[in-house]
């Protein structure tokens, strides 16, 4: 499907997620009512004052400094607003227009399509048996599974749940710190580390050097866009489950993208 050259950048802005991007783990995609904090009390909602007790809930996002919090929090509007009139509604038109099968076939395809950057940082941790598995998963899905558009290696229960490596999780295997917290226009949170990581990844991804290939402007969102829209649903689920009844959404999605992070390098 060719898409207008006025919506070129389109396939930049569900990168935003504000807080969302990262949290592609399951276990944060799950829908929620309240946002709470690691020992499951609730967070204060927003007309309520902020209490010694309720910044309390937050303690654990001190893991990674913050010096440049109101620039983060200037950018983190921005994005947010974003989130409310273009990423809400780009999200819903999808779900609505494009068909639940075509949906999970998309998703699919521009997964596996990911695999050289998850097999190569796998390589770069050191983990053989990941890496081949990825590889295994990676043949069998391409072949018996029609290019990726079925996940045939899920009813393999040794392929099914690897878990997703990136440049910024090799980079904490290897010891180098996170750096400072930062909030990316359109990206959403990340620290200095993941910032240059995720230079690495878009270096691995065969999707984005495709859109690179094909020079033409108006193709470029052709290619990329179902890999960022085809999971925009589940990570505004997650950005709404942390934030609507968050005593703070900034502090909300920092706690949350700081324990994500230290559960991935920790894999």
């Amino acid at each position: 499907m060719i898409i207008p050259v006025s919506f070129r950048r389109i396939h930049l802005l569900p990168m935003v997620l504000l807080g969302v991007l990262a949290f592609s783990d399951p276990a944060h995609t799950a829908s929620a009512t309240k946002a709470t904090s690691s020992n499951g009390k609730s967070v204060a909602s927003h007309g309520s004052p902020a209490s010694d007790n309720d910044l309390d809930e937050y303690k654990n996002t001190g893991a990674i400094p913050d010096p440049i919090q109101p620039v983060n929090r200037g950018t983190f509007w921005v994005n947010h607003q974003l989130y409310r009139y273009i990423l809400k509604p780009i999200s819903r038109t999808y779900d609505t227009l494009v068909p639940k099968p075509v949906r999970t076939g998309v998703y699919n395809v521009c997964d596996n399509l990911e695999f050289p950057l998850r097999f190569v940082n796998d390589t770069l941790q050191l983990n053989l048996k990941r890496a081949g598995g990825e590889a295994e998963k990676f043949g069998i899905n391409s072949t018996v599974g029609l290019l990726g558009i079925f996940r045939v290696s899920d009813r393999f229960p040794s392929l099914a749940d690897i878990p997703a490596a990136d440049t910024g999780q090799t980079f904490a295997k290897w010891g180098i710190p996170h750096g400072c917290y930062v909030v990316l226009p359109f990206y959403g949170p990340k620290s200095i580390r993941d910032t240059v990581g995720l230079a690495g990844d878009y270096a691995l991804s065969p999707i984005f050097w495709v859109s690179i290939w094909l020079t033409s402007i108006p193709w470029v969102p052709a290619v990329t866009a179902p890999d960022s829209v085809r999971s925009l649903h589940d990570k505004l689920s997650t950005y709404e489950s942390l934030t609507n009844n968050s005593m703070d959404r900034y502090l909300a999605v920092r706690s949350a993208w700081v324990q994500y992070r230290k559960k991935v390098a920790d894999q």
